[in-house]
């Protein structure tokens, strides 16, 4: 496991200014890490991812049983950052039957005409199961305020200079909602610099079994960056709270990725102190009749 003075380095903390340029996207902002060279430091991640994944198979498990809790991650990142890969990785050994995956695109005609969380609301995991949102509602915070032509079905006097902060507070109510009802959320935003998005960019374009990735809309939305940059530090800054707080991935590397996301995943559920349920006197022996009965068939 990765020490939690090094992982406290990801975190934004609450009340205090925010700068996603004060936040390395390789791996030098992690203490543990500085140490070692890049094919070293491979080793090390993979090392650690491998074992965060056998742990998080007990966790899941446990999770399930206790049935208490429930786990929502979100991930957020411009394109190319690697969430679809983060969550493949990530999530690789856990039993599918306690995990679900909502990739959310252009909302449809109904979603619109209801309001912007109304989407989500429905994809929620029960308890004693993970849910992770690829993309979330905070896109209603970061595209459409790139783009506020997004904004429809709303009356023009909603669209005042409160509107943004109006936003942030009903995710930060919503999130708050969540978790007093037992629902633990992380957020991950996958920090991938300019640079790197143009050479993944550019491996989709080059390599035919990856063209498919590539949409036209990708260049036209990198132009945007500043424009984005200036967004996501504004959405987390108003929404990393003590209940749901916001976690900067560095996304240069994908194998630093990886290991860091299953450490906070894992560490967060051993957090919880899961346990098996505690059968009842009556529940034992109707268990210890059941193994009398199949051992004298």
């Amino acid at each position: 496991m990765i020490k939690q003075e090094h992982i406290k380095q990801l975190c934004v903390v609450p009340g205090k200014k925010f700068h996603l340029k004060d936040f390395d996207t390789g791996w030098a902002q992690i203490e543990e890490f500085k140490q070692y060279d890049k094919e070293a430091l491979k080793d090390h991640a993979n090392s650690l991812l491998e074992q965060n994944l056998l742990d998080l198979t007990s966790e899941q498990q446990l999770l399930y049983a206790d049935d208490r809790y429930s786990l929502l991650i979100i991930f957020q990142a411009m394109d190319a950052a690697g969430k679809d890969g983060t969550i493949k990785h990530v999530m690789s050994g856990v039993n599918p039957q306690g995990c679900q995956v909502f990739s959310f695109k252009r909302p449809s005609d109904e979603e619109i005409n209801h309001n912007f969380l109304w989407r989500y609301m429905k994809c929620l995991p029960e308890r004693g199961r993970i849910g992770i949102f690829n993309r979330s509602y905070y896109e209603d915070v970061l595209v459409v305020k790139v783009h506020p032509e997004l904004l429809k079905n709303l009356p023009d006097s909603k669209k005042n200079t409160v509107f943004w902060e109006d936003r942030y507070e009903d995710i930060n109510t919503f999130e708050h909602h969540l978790v007093r009802n037992g629902t633990v959320v992380l957020k991950f935003f996958l920090n991938v610099s300019k640079e790197e998005q143009k050479k993944r960019f550019m491996e989709r374009l080059l390599r035919p079994e990856k063209n498919w990735k590539f949409s036209a809309s990708d260049l036209s939305e990198r132009e945007r960056w500043s424009d984005y940059m200036h967004a996501y530090e504004e959405a987390i800054r108003a929404t990393n709270t003590e209940w749901a707080p916001w976690y900067i991935v560095p996304a240069d590397n994908k194998w630093v990725t990886r290991a860091l996301v299953a450490d906070i995943i894992t560490s967060t559920l051993r957090r919880l102190e899961l346990k098996l349920p505690k059968l009842s006197e009556t529940q034992l022996k109707i268990l210890e009749e059941a193994r009398k009965i199949l051992e004298n068939e």
